[in-house]
């Protein structure tokens, strides 16, 4: 998930003509709802209509220099929270189509896009002017009777010059610009290069990477088991043209000098001053006693598996003296579980039909929140596999538009995420500005003869997503700058994960699990058998999870790369976490596209923080009844409608009385 321009932006419009069209940027979108006119858009349209926001931006902040009452909450921060609406129109469509259906043309606009937005922000986050109005008012935000919404936006607004360097003196400030503009240009170079690896590594073995975890568990072949899995662990670390190592040294070189030239010791420390977690060492702590656990399970299920790889080594099939190695893992775990579970994922995947799991994800919010969902018929689109539907509350009030992008392409980046193609926010003169919602997914992709057939995994990641998806439409705050998922990174997957947790449930399952083919229910005796396994393999996926997350904290936490080996630090750092030989990260330094171009730097650990909160509220649903009125309209009133807009301790405590109980996490996934 991410936000593209975290500036928070009001209502513009204005018309500009060329000689023969008139760029749809500059023009009232007469669409369903607002939807973007996406195949009125030509990729020629971008940067002009890019400068033209960046020009209207400019005379808007101007303006508020300019104005001669004395500073006010008002006059500053709410009227910087509504500015520059063009430029956060091209941009929430620009960043979107990058990251899904992308061409050798746009990835050129965006490298020019990246550059003119870079030094845009930095033109906003340097100007001494604009910073002394909003540091005007806040030095007397004690006696301006503000809510407690507009006390977390003056906040989040003044820290967005304090903590970036506006403090800095002539020379620093000048090389803070230079450090800003060239990470955004390595972040987006990285991005490209991966997108170019994981295209190779399909042309190499037929699938997506996103198809890789299913591959590997029916690959009968271990030798190309062991091929898949070396090309997979390896992209970005090849050598040839796509070799992401050198940008990575350089983007965590710039990472350092920033962090130091703010004084903080380390990235680490930079990153999370605003976070729920505060502190390097506080992460450190959380996930070293989670690893435990879960790495102590893990060798369990090692054990579990070789017993069974034992038996293909006296039935021929495997060589003697083979021992489970990494490409082994998927396969034998799936043997395992068949064995103890009797449940085999070519059995469950025809129950899981891509369009009937989507329409379990709406009747689950539509039980929960009153919500409807209604497909617009002909809305825009960028690519045919996109689908829109607008979403409403009980009353028929809107709630805003969602839109779906499921299937791989070679355009699109692997993965699952939401985006926001618009806020949501209220007008100075009181008008709610309902919000536009992207999912996107990696599901495959239906044939000639068989629909989309969803992997447990895959019907979890929907159900995550939309979590997501829920967070941006319901949000009712004021402001941009607080809006949906603008909130504290190690917050925001709170939302997203405890969606997950309804997906199979009993009587959740008995509304959307139906055979694609008899539109036979999902028997009970199947269901079981999911329930059964829910916590089959956790000690895998924790491990995996945690690696990866304390291999991100190890990075930010170094002052310095120089001199520095990746494929070593990595070596190292998973030596000294007790990683056992059997597993990997589940991103590997040279394609962790979270931390160096998704924004979770020093962050990754926000999936295992934000699950301790999920996994804590979720009990509380399981105490109630999961579809209990009460509980889910304190949810949604006290998160789901919050935003940003108070501290996020206090959201969670407002909804479940208490702050969360920090086993929470290890006793859902049966590892304590």
């Amino acid at each position: 998930m991410r936000r593209f321009f975290a500036i928070a932006l009001a209502v513009f419009a204005m018309t500009a003509c060329t000689s023969t069209r008139t760029n749809p940027f500059l023009t009232e979108w007469n669409t369903p709802l607002g939807i973007p006119p996406f195949e009125q858009i030509q990729e020629a349209d971008y940067l002009p209509a890019l400068e033209e926001g960046i020009k209207q931006h400019d005379a808007e902040i101007a303006a508020i220099i300019a104005n001669p009452d004395a500073p006010t909450f008002d006059n500053v921060i709410a009227a910087y929270d509504q500015s520059g609406l063009l430029l956060a129109k091209v941009v929430g469509v620009l960043f979107n189509l990058a990251e899904t259906d992308n061409t050798p043309t746009l990835e050129k606009i965006v490298e020019d896009a990246t550059n003119l937005m870079s030094k845009h922000e930095n033109d906003i986050t340097f100007n001494k002017a604009l910073f002394d109005k909003v540091k005007a008012v806040n030095d007397q935000k004690a006696s301006l009777g503000l809510t407690r919404e507009q006390e977390m936006v003056l906040d989040k607004v003044y820290r967005s010059f304090a903590d970036n360097g506006i403090a800095l003196d002539e020379a620093g400030q000048a090389r803070m610009k230079e450090i800003n503009t060239e990470l955004s240009a390595l972040s987006n170079r990285f991005g490209n290069f991966l997108l170019k690896e994981n295209n190779a590594f399909k042309a190499k073995f037929g699938i997506s990477v996103s198809e890789y975890t299913d591959a590997m568990t029916t690959e009968e072949d271990r030798a190309k088991r062991e091929a898949m899995f070396r090309a997979y662990a390896n992209r970005g670390n090849n050598g040839n043209e796509n070799d992401t190592k050198e940008i990575i040294l350089n983007i965590l070189k710039l990472k350092e000098e920033k962090a130091k030239l703010l004084g903080y010791e380390n990235p680490a420390a930079h990153i999370l001053s605003d976070k729920m977690a505060k502190t390097p060492q506080a992460v450190d702590a959380f996930l070293a006693n989670i690893f435990k656990y879960a790495v102590s399970r893990a060798k369990e299920e090692v054990k579990d598996m070789q017993k069974v790889m034992d038996q293909d080594i006296k039935a021929g099939k495997v060589e003697k003296g083979a021992r489970i190695q990494p490409w082994d893992w998927f396969y034998y775990a799936e043997k395992v579980r068949k064995a103890k579970y009797a449940l085999d994922e070519e059995i469950t995947k025809p129950y899981f039909q891509m369009e009937n799991v989507r329409e379990g994800v709406f009747n689950t919010a539509s039980k929960l929140y009153g919500l409807k969902f209604e497909k617009i018929e002909n809305a825009p689109k960028y690519h045919p596999d996109v689908e829109a539907f607008k979403v409403t509350d009980a009353d028929g009030s809107l709630i805003g538009v969602l839109t779906t992008d499921y299937f791989p392409r070679e355009s699109k980046r692997g993965g699952a995420w939401m985006n926001n193609i618009r806020d949501e926010y209220v007008t100075l003169d009181g008008q709610m500005v309902r919000p536009i919602i992207v999912n996107v997914g990696n599901f495959n992709k239906p044939t000639a003869d068989t629909p989309s057939l969803l992997s447990l995994d895959n019907v979890e990641t929907m159900f995550h997503e939309f979590g997501h998806a829920l967070h941006g439409l319901l949000t009712q705050c004021h402001y941009r700058t607080v809006s949906g998922t603008a909130v504290a990174r190690d917050f925001v997957e709170l939302p997203s994960q405890i969606n997950e947790n309804w997906a199979f449930q009993k009587e959740v399952l008995a509304g959307y699990a139906k055979h694609y083919q008899t539109g036979e229910v999902i028997p009970d005796e199947l269901v079981d058998k999911i329930i059964a396994a829910g916590n089959f393999n956790q000690g895998f996926m924790t491990t995996e999870l945690c690696a990866a997350s304390i291999l991100d904290m190890k990075w930010h936490e170094l002052s310095s790369v120089e001199g520095i080996d990746i494929e070593a630090f990595e070596k190292q750092a998973c030596k000294e976490m007790g990683l056992i030989d059997e597993i990997i990260p589940r991103y590997r330094t040279t394609y962790f596209n979270h931390i160096f171009n998704s924004g979770y730097s020093a962050g990754y650990y926000s999936y295992l923080w934000a699950e301790v909160l999920d996994k804590d509220a979720f009990e509380l649903f399981l105490q109630k009844g999961i579809f209990d009125p009460a509980t889910a309209k304190s949810f949604r009133q006290n998160v789901l409608e919050k935003g940003g807009s108070d501290d996020p301790m206090t959201l969670y405590k407002n909804f479940r009385g208490a702050e969360p109980d920090p086993d929470a996490l290890l006793r859902a996934r049966g590892l304590k």
